[in-house]
């Protein structure tokens, strides 16, 4: 995973809401053991979301909390949400958890080696270098008896797991704060967010972005989910309104569309691999991205720059319009980014319902002589 962006940040886009859907959350507590967390896990009754932490602990860090155990002293409380299927979803808490289970089965995660406990300075010398099954029966009891104070979160309604959203977004015990779509992919399993993720290596997708990492932050794959709900606005109730919260919109439209079917599946991607087909062929590798102030493309991809020309480009491919090679798409993009208007509907006031219906006409009219919204 790379560590460096390859999307352009738009504070403006990123703003958090509330609404009554944390009224609707209950919550209690209960005391476990790393014994009944770790059998959980095991049989899928415990889950941890779908890549949810990228930095994996290290040896010595599990190490140091096992140690932590041993010695008696206090564990950090998890953070666990019912999931719609009554499974437990970890919300905080996953390294520790993984770490116990880990040293239970003797494999360490990270390394696929044997699991032991460090040999450094900062682990009691009584169990340095041991492995699980290497400890007295004394202290292998300690660990599967230790309990651990779990906070659990439920949203009663609507089933939905809106709420859930904020409620990630709101804790954060790990010390770095998550991003949206990390938060997205935390909440909304299941086979559109599988989708996201295989959509992500498409190797066009991939030559865009110039990068064969992925973005460990996942910009890269909230853009390919910003490209489904965006290709939809048209027909959400937010069309009519005023203002969206961007965050918000494509929350609910990952929860609505969580558990398509094959059909629809097959559907969305046949959409995404034939739009970066067509974006990489006619508009070349600097599609979706800007110009600086000395007429040089920009290597990262602008947001509201690519939803309105991917979406363009879809839009095109679904009206059969002729992309005849004697045009020249690339003329008519650097033309589209010159025009003034689209400037300002791709740069200001951006969740504004008026410039996002602009900037979606002005792409479609530049580059495909279409209006984007006419019937």
């Amino acid at each position: 995973m790379s560590n460096v962006s390859l999307v352009e940040n738009n504070n403006e886009e990123s703003i958090s809401y509330s609404n009554d859907d944390l009224y609707n959350i209950s919550s209690w507590g209960a005391d476990m053991t790393f014994r009944e967390l770790t059998l959980m896990y095991s049989e899928g009754d415990l889950v941890k979301p779908e890549l949810q932490r990228k930095f994996v602990w290290t040896i010595d860090e599990a190490s140091r909390f096992i140690d932590s155990i041993l010695l008696g002293l206090p564990v950090p409380s998890i953070f666990l949400a019912v999931d719609t299927d009554e499974k437990r979803l970890i919300v905080d808490g996953y390294q520790r958890i993984m770490s116990v289970n880990d040293f239970f089965r003797g494999i360490f995660t990270n390394t696929e080696k044997v699991f032991r406990l460090s040999n450094k300075n900062n682990i009691n010398k009584k169990w340095r270098g041991k492995t699980f099954d290497e400890l007295t029966t004394e202290e292998k009891r300690r660990i599967r008896t230790t309990t651990i104070h779990a906070i659990i979160f439920e949203q009663k309604h609507p089933k939905d797991d809106t709420g859930m959203y904020q409620i990630f977004e709101r804790i954060n015990t790990s010390g770095k704060s998550l991003k949206s779509q990390e938060i997205r992919n935390c909440v909304y399993q299941g086979s559109f967010n599988s989708l996201l993720f295989k959509l992500n290596l498409n190797d066009n997708w991939r030559k865009i972005l110039r990068s064969e990492k992925e973005d460990s932050r996942m910009g890269d794959i909230e853009l390919i989910l910003r490209f489904f709900a965006m290709s939809e606005f048209e027909k959400s109730k937010e069309f009519n309104e005023k203002q969206i919260n961007l965050n918000k919109y494509l929350n609910e439209y990952m929860g609505k569309n969580r558990n398509l079917i094959k059909e629809d599946i097959d559907e969305l991607e046949n959409q995404f691999v034939s739009t970066l087909e067509i974006a990489l062929k006619f508009f070349g590798i600097n599609v979706f991205k800007r110009k600086n102030s000395k007429h040089v493309y920009l290597k990262k991809i602008h947001p509201t720059t690519f939803d309105a020309v991917a979406v363009s480009i879809l839009k095109a491919i679904e009206k059969g319009f002729d992309f005849n090679e004697n045009i020249d798409f690339s003329k008519r993009y650097e033309n589209l980014l010159l025009d003034k208007e689209f400037q300002n509907a791709t740069s200001s006031r951006t969740t504004n319902v008026v410039q996002i219906k602009k900037r979606f006409n002005i792409a479609s009219r530049y580059l495909f002589d279409l209006n984007y919204f006419e019937n």
